[in-house]
């Protein structure tokens, strides 16, 4: 592999499977030279993926990771499956560095992102500096959520010299130390430790490219249009979009979590942006709970149903009328 491969590196258990495949069919169609390591986190998403030999990936156990790293093994048992993961996330590009001595830069992705456009003009922006970041964008009536985070865990890059080796290390080890999914002074999860990179750190990149982690908590933020059948983020191309908190709310019904922070689902949005991650989804999966397993609580159990389904519906039918759910096409292209 030439330096020109761009190295990404993410983690899924078998419930983001397909969005970890949609991910990997966006790289593939907009990244020209990319290898994705992919960190299963259980067995059945390493048998999946085993047998779709997908091109330009390598797969790891979850296994393999904590055998090499016993300080991270032994926290297991005292963090949430969740709070696991998180603390899972510095360790891993960490273990890849130690691995593969032919990587010159790792990038961390979550597995929720989805690719409109070449990442070359993110990198480019980054240059030569060790540590690439990008803020959260809070509009100024959501900054109070910067008690989670300045800056985003969705894209992370990090570069195998002084710095960026130092940064990882340190994050690493706050990681082991304390890795929550609660918010407390100076912590959340893997996340919040983002905060004092650039002060800490020589070489540490705060990204400014508008078309890079739009997402719906800074979605209010920017400006999408279509231009030439092509995507964009306040007159730049948008890059790569970050489906946080995307679920299935009623059969063909989709929230994308837009009313969470004050925004609604608009034409562009939804045809340009929504439309094509949902059929991605769609058509990396069997069935359509597959692909998207509903979100909230399980209407088929417990007493009260009635009320339950009731209260569901009324959810529902304010979203619609919100215009922050939408039906899903659901049954592919």
């Amino acid at each position: 592999m030439t330096r020109e491969t761009r190295h990404f590196c993410t983690y899924f258990d078998h419930r983001f499977l397909s969005r970890g495949l949609a991910l990997h069919h966006s790289l593939l169609e907009h990244c020209p030279s990319f290898h994705l390591w992919v960190l299963c986190l259980d067995e059945p998403v390493h048998d999946e993926l085993l047998g779709l030999s997908l091109p330009h990936v390598t797969l790891v156990p979850l296994s393999e990771l904590e055998a090499d790293d016993s300080e991270l093994l032994k926290v297991k048992g005292g963090r949430t499956r969740v709070e696991y993961y998180f603390t899972c996330t510095p360790a891993w590009p960490l273990w890849l560095f130690n691995h593969a001595p032919h990587l010159y830069m790792i990038t961390y992705l979550d597995a929720d992102l989805f690719f409109f456009a070449d990442p070359a003009p993110i990198f480019e922006e980054l240059g030569e500096r060790s540590v690439g970041i990008i803020s959260h964008r809070f509009p100024s009536s959501m900054r109070w959520r910067e008690c989670y985070g300045i800056y985003n865990v969705g894209w992370v890059s990090f570069r195998r010299d002084e710095n960026g080796i130092a940064c990882l290390r340190w994050w690493r080890e706050r990681c082991i130390e304390w890795c929550h999914d609660r918010q407390e002074t100076g912590r959340f999860g893997d996340q919040k430790y983002l905060d004092v990179w650039p002060e800490l750190f020589d070489g540490v990149a705060v990204l400014k490219h508008p078309g890079a982690n739009v997402a719906p908590w800074n979605l209010a933020c920017h400006t999408l249009n279509c231009v030439d059948g092509r995507v964009m983020s306040c007159g730049l191309p948008l890059i790569f979009f970050h489906f946080h908190g995307l679920r299935r709310v009623w059969r063909w019904l989709v929230d994308p979590n837009l009313g969470t922070y004050g925004s609604r689902i608009t034409p562009v949005f939804r045809r340009y942006v929504l439309m094509p991650y949902l059929v991605c989804l769609r058509t990396t999966a069997t069935t359509a709970e597959d692909a998207l397993p509903a979100g909230g609580r399980d209407m088929n159990a417990g007493r009260h149903l009635w009320l339950r389904w009731l209260k569901s519906a009324a959810a529902v039918l304010l979203g619609l009328l919100r215009g922050t759910i939408t039906v899903w096409i659901g049954r592919g292209a």
